[in-house]
């Protein structure tokens, strides 16, 4: 299955780190967030991997070239950052098939292959990984309405109102057939072309696309802090100690606390 990665955005504002870099490849513990994005598709089984850059696009080309940990990766160029539906056109000839789409600002540890699977084995039309959220966050997000069976009857983005507490979280598998979605998207009140207008559009003609609530977490990397928040979460899940060099034996702790007395 192909992986498509929107990373074409400037990160205003996770400035002043993206001064000098598109928001894709700002770092997370040591390696950019894109790092991050293609090593979890490579785990669930992306066998090649196209990049959907703009701003300072020759930054991200230059440091990953033609293919990362042997997997190829196929560069489309958004030339003007109108939506999400607008960038997904760009990768549209190369796709033939079932796909997994990444939004590039995110960091994952969390059930992605639960997503993967559902698409491979009902065959769905799309299949979203989904998260609650305290209903007040909820307008900043993607907001999805479900049915009795866990299927997406309704996707708004950023509503005053939200209809739940229930959001897009930036991890999705399609079929080619959000790209004719996309062509009929119109500009919304943003001027940008949505992708969550494309998903109710599928779902207007009869498609079936499948919710998969997300066990773990996932840090939309939007601010400075967020950065941080995702650093902190993956530190400690490698047992070591925020702030510090990692733990101490007790030969170590007793010096330690011989030194400061």
């Amino acid at each position: 299955m192909k992986a498509v990665v929107l990373a074409a955005g400037k990160g205003t504002r996770l400035r002043p780190l993206t001064e000098d870099k598109p928001k894709g490849m700002v770092e997370v513990d040591g390696e950019p967030i894109i790092t991050h994005c293609f090593d979890q598709l490579i785990d669930l089984g992306a066998d090649e991997l196209i990049a959907v850059v703009g701003y300072m696009k020759e930054v991200i080309i230059d440091h990953y070239g033609d293919e990362y940990e042997g997997v190829p990766i196929t560069y489309t160029h958004q030339r003007e950052q109108k939506g999400l539906a607008h960038a997904l056109l760009t990768v549209e000839e190369h796709i033939d098939d079932d796909f997994m789409l990444m939004l590039g600002d995110n960091v994952f540890r969390a059930n992605l292959e639960d997503v993967v699977n559902r698409q491979r084995e009902t065959r769905a039309d799309a299949a979203f990984l989904v998260e609650e959220v305290p209903y007040e966050e909820a307008s900043r997000y993607g907001v999805c309405d479900t049915n009795q069976y866990g299927e997406i009857v309704e996707v708004v983005e950023k509503p005053e109102d939200p209809p739940s507490n229930l959001v897009m979280t930036g991890f999705y598998t399609f079929t080619p057939a959000i790209f004719h979605a996309c062509h009929l998207v119109q500009p919304s009140n943003r001027g940008e072309y949505e992708i969550s207008d494309a998903v109710d559009l599928l779902i207007a003609s009869g498609r079936t696309i499948d919710a998969i609530r997300m066990d773990g977490w996932r840090t939309d990397i939007g601010y400075p802090e967020d950065r941080e928040t995702a650093e902190e979460r993956l530190i400690e899940e490698r047992g070591e100690v925020v702030g510090g060099a990692g733990e101490t034996d007790g030969e170590d702790a007793e010096t330690a606390a011989s030194e400061e007395s």
